[in-house]
């Protein structure tokens, strides 16, 4: 029989993603991609034929979960209408430089929300093959969506409780890991984002049929309506959670967020994309040589990011901190890959300390996709999934953009260059 691959990593700092601060000079034993042992550093002699890595003053963590992604899209700032311009091929291509980019950034799974036709899929059986490197794939294929609705160019349309049941058990059949609805409007013109698209029997005929298959689900909802008619449905896990009203304006409402607490729903706010963040910074950053228009853009979406944040603050006055799973919605807008670490500067914002940051993007990200049996922490079974950072994140929110090193299932990847930005032209 072939000998087992054994890997002794070390570290100056160790953050296992349970909660707890990094603790000082640990070594964890990975054979065959596992992790074998957490232990004090030399605690124990290692085995003779281990090939012995040592970080220096990193701080090793779990991989990073990206709960949601478009890996076909660019994230350049163009509409939908231009990035669906594209042919598959050429999203598949752009998925492929997606991938690198995000692992770079330590994101060791991704949670994928949905691509026209096959493209999501394809992008999955590349890296299973071995064909395309990134992180490890969960995905949607095409969400559902009503006549006209948000992302219907993805090309799996529903209309009424028997079409839905049908394209789920199609998506289930071509291999989707977990079916998305699109509940409300959203970005795409001619959509309604404060507006329901479907209603609590067409959502609720969606999870019965995915819960049938075992499949999970997750619901778009923008609108306040949608939010309570997914609630009723019982989603699994809430993408955006706006509180957006009819006339698309935010505006919360204590009664609505009672009912989601008591829910047990996972929320994912996608605060990068629903604040602008990438976009708020790109515009700080040259504050001193902006036009007139620019700076009344950077007026406008800094009111509307503190609306949104204030939303997420009192949100969590209503206890759903241990359920909410950080996701950047990467390809939209102009959220590119590669940053997570926007959307963890931002849960830090609304109140989370950094090792709660850590915690919702391992362990709590990894429970609310179904696989917190298999990576999410630094414990022995788990899949040997590990980011080092430059600097102890469970308190310095920072050191999620310095990326030291990134493992993935034991295998150290080569960065390279694949932290630099695609064209996306």
């Amino acid at each position: 029989m072939p000998q087992s691959r054994i890997i002794l990593l070390r570290a100056r700092w160790l953050a296992d993603g349970l909660g707890s601060e990094a603790r000082k000079d640990q070594e964890v034993l990975i054979e065959d991609g596992r992790i074998a042992a957490v232990r004090a550093k030399e605690a124990v002699a290692p085995p003779p034929e281990a090939e012995v890595l040592d970080l220096g003053d990193a701080c090793l963590a779990p991989g990073l979960i990206d709960g949601h992604t478009h890996l076909s899209l660019t994230g350049d700032g163009r509409p939908y209408a231009e990035m669906f311009g594209e042919t598959d091929e050429m999203m598949v291509l752009i998925g492929a430089c997606n991938l690198r980019r995000h692992l770079a950034a330590g994101i060791t799974t991704i949670r994928e929300h949905g691509a026209r036709n096959r493209v999501g899929f394809m992008l999955k059986e590349g890296v299973r093959r071995g064909y395309l490197g990134g992180p490890r794939l969960v995905v949607s294929g095409r969400p559902i969506t009503a006549t006209g609705g948000h992302f219907h160019m993805c090309n799996e349309v529903a209309d009424g409780v028997d079409e839905v049941r049908r394209s789920v058990r199609r998506l289930v059949h071509e291999g989707a890991d977990y079916i998305k609805i699109m509940a409300s409007g959203g970005g795409t013109a001619g959509t309604i984002p404060g507006l329901p698209s479907y209603s609590t029997a067409e959502l609720t005929a969606a999870v019965e049929e995915a819960h049938h298959f075992h499949r999970l689900t997750a619901g778009h909802c923008r609108a306040s309506e949608s939010m309570r008619r997914a609630i009723e449905a019982g989603i699994d896990l809430m993408e955006h959670a706006e509180f957006l009203d009819p006339d698309n304006r935010l505006r919360f409402d204590p009664k609505l967020a009672e009912i989601l607490a008591e829910s047990r729903i996972w929320v994912s706010p996608t605060l990068q994309a629903s604040t602008s963040y990438a976009r708020i910074l790109e515009l700080q950053r040259r504050r001193d040589r902006l036009s007139p228009a620019e700076e009344d853009e950077l007026d406008h979406l800094e009111a509307k990011a503190n609306a949104r944040l204030d939303v997420m603050r009192r949100l969590l006055d209503y206890g759903v901190r241990g359920r909410v799973v950080p996701g950047t919605d990467a390809g939209a807008g102009y959220v590119a890959f590669g940053r997570l670490d926007y959307d963890l500067q931002l849960l830090c914002r609304i109140g989370f300390s950094p090792a709660e940051t850590l915690e919702a993007a391992t362990r709590i990200s990894a429970e609310a996709i179904g696989m917190g049996g298999e990576i999410g922490t630094i414990e022995a079974g788990k899949v040997a999934d590990l980011v080092a950072f430059d600097g102890d994140p469970t308190r310095d929110v920072a050191a999620f953009s310095r990326v030291a090193a990134v493992f993935q299932a034991g295998a150290r990847i080569p960065l390279g260059d694949a932290a630099s930005p695609a064209s996306g032209r």
